[in-house]
């Protein structure tokens, strides 16, 4: 178990390097998080427990793990505790998918992975992802289905030494969603990702992926996602087929 000793505060406010005492203790508990000592959808100490560990007052934990709980890191449940969240959990999924269909309900997805091999990181994505030239990375292409119908090509990049051991068969054997197999398997949590849109029309491979006519309209959807401590681990372009399916996202 992580020991802390809790950083003095400031005399005052004014002071360009003050932080309020429950981000203090939220730094700690994100601390714990990025160590392991507390699972995904594994419960937290309760918070009399953690106020108890950190000399605080039990509301500022509350605050604390309040506004993780806001930014999708930690889960309340009614009667139960405050748990990590998981990718395993079904409505983390279109946490990081903001695609929804036109008409309808939102169809089940399944990811089939077409290739999976070990390259060297060029400038681009040793710049993306934080690591050096020449560094070994894992590039994954795969198509997403909805309904049985390709809708998404997606090319992901990730770092070599994080996800030694991921092949074309682990991919094709694992069930769950790719984030949940980062998860389960190589210890990597998505906690967070930045994304760039625009729009382009559907090259011939591209086009026979998705089953549609070339020059199509599609999405470019450029991603980098984050773990614990704000560390790229994942590079992912993503060329999304909007016949059927919109890019939603909910503001304010």
């Amino acid at each position: 178990m992580l020991e802390f000793a809790l950083m003095a505060q400031q005399s005052t406010k004014d002071s360009p390097t003050f932080s309020p005492l429950y981000r203090q203790i939220k730094g700690f508990i994100l601390q714990a998080l990025e160590a392991g000592e507390w699972r995904p959808g594994e419960a937290i100490p309760s918070e009399m427990d953690l106020a108890a560990r950190f000399n605080v007052s039990q509301g500022t934990v509350r605050k604390a793990i309040d506004e993780m709980a806001a930014e999708n890191l930690l889960l309340r449940r009614q009667g139960k505790g405050t748990f990590v969240a998981s990718h395993a959990d079904p409505r983390a999924f279109f946490r990081f998918l903001r695609l929804i269909p036109l008409k309808g309900d939102i169809d089940q997805s399944k990811s089939v992975p077409l290739e999976c091999w070990r390259a060297k990181a060029g400038q681009e994505a040793a710049r993306t992802l934080g690591i050096k030239l020449g560094d070994p990375i894992i590039i994954v292409r795969r198509v997403l289905q909805f309904g049985g119908k390709p809708v998404v090509v997606d090319e992901i990049y990730l770092p070599g030494e994080i996800f030694a051991g991921l092949t074309l068969e682990v991919l094709k054997d694992y069930q769950g969603s790719l984030y949940s197999l980062f998860e389960s398997r190589f210890g990597v949590r998505m906690v967070r990702a930045e994304e760039r849109i625009r729009a382009v029309a559907a090259d011939r491979a591209t086009a026979e992926l998705l089953r549609i006519a070339e020059t199509s309209p599609l999405l470019s959807v450029e991603r980098v996602s984050y773990t614990y401590g704000n560390k790229p681990v994942e590079w992912r372009r993503g060329l999304y087929s909007t016949a059927d399916h919109c890019y939603f996202n909910e503001l304010g």
